[in-house]
């Protein structure tokens, strides 16, 4: 299609790691084998809690949300990254691009207001423990779980709006692992200071507002932790937020970097990296982070696979 002069680009190549041309086929085994190790970690946490009566209370109602989400995360741009290791023209088209930009930063979103809720969860369990089974209540906590998703799925809209009226007339390469905001961005044919600028306040205020209210919340943690008079009680206190603290430190500490910016794209390098933390290694590791840490979760595995052998 042309449009006077330019010719508009229909679809764009992802370059992924270049550098690493020799190893593509042992790099795609190392993917897959990471990418089936997250699906089978996150669905059997989400099947677990699900199927555990004993589970059935606020915080792993939000575990087994964010597991589900996690698996949602990863589809959106994972089996694409294992296509084009293996595939001669790694191209995607320019709408498939921006769907998968959305679907990323639409759960990605989410996300970050899941982890605001749990830690909002944990206050109110340590600090308000009289009156957490009235503030939390079954209902209550699957309609925050319900916002998360909502204002998750609302949050890239305008962004998304934005860069579908840009005019892209060549190069048509993308220098990163899958189609984001930034890399999208320096190919336009355009000034992008305005999407730029609106891509930091929507990250600013998504990000860093709910970066701010975890460590709000965790401030008053530590400060009624701190005066529990029993040595076991603070155990007990600090070992329920271990996990969460865990995940929200791997996650936050990579978007960070990432979106919080005035600049389109830093050094190539450096964004290919952050971006394995936080697409790959982020969903790969809340499994064994929340599973290794919690002995709760780790009895209920044991039923649920005392119950499937016994019932074979």
């Amino acid at each position: 299609m042309t449009s006077g002069n330019w010719s508009r680009v229909t679809e764009f190549l992802i370059l992924g790691f270049p550098q690493l041309q020799g190893v593509q086929v042992y790099l795609f085994l190392l993917l897959l084998l990471i990418y089936l190790t997250t699906i089978a970690g996150n669905l059997l946490i989400f099947l677990v809690v699900r199927l555990d009566s004993r589970l059935h209370t606020p915080m792993y109602h939000f575990v087994s949300v964010l597991s589900l989400l996690e698996l949602g995360y990863t589809a959106a741009t994972i089996p694409k990254m294992l296509a084009n290791l293996l595939s001669e023209r790694k191209t995607i088209s320019f709408s498939g691009c921006l769907l998968q930009i959305y679907f990323f930063h639409s759960l990605g979103a989410t996300e970050c207001y899941l982890l605001t809720a749990m830690a909002y969860d944990r206050y109110l369990a340590i600090c308000r423990p009289l009156h957490y089974p009235t503030l939390m209540t079954a209902e209550r906590c699957a309609r925050i779980a319900a916002c998360c998703w909502l204002g998750g799925l609302a949050g890239p809209v305008v962004e998304i709006s934005l860069v579908s009226r840009l005019p892209f007339c060549g190069p048509n390469r993308i220098h990163h692992i899958f189609c984001d905001f930034p890399p999208v961005l320096s190919l336009a044919c355009t000034d992008t200071s305005i999407n730029v600028l609106v891509d930091f306040v929507v990250n600013s205020c998504k990000i860093l507002a709910t970066f701010l209210l975890i460590l709000s919340s965790y401030a008053h943690i530590l400060r009624t932790v701190l005066r529990m008079p029993s040595a076991a009680g603070r155990r007990k206190a600090f070992s329920t937020c271990a996990s969460h603290l865990t995940v929200v430190f791997i996650f936050y500490s990579s978007i960070l970097f990432m979106y919080v910016r005035l600049k389109k794209s830093y050094s190539l390098d450096y964004d290919r990296a952050l971006a394995v933390v936080y697409s790959v290694l982020t969903p790969f590791l809340n499994p064994f982070i929340y599973s290794l840490r919690n002995k709760e979760l780790k009895e209920a595995v044991k039923r649920q696979f005392r119950r499937m052998w016994v019932s074979n």
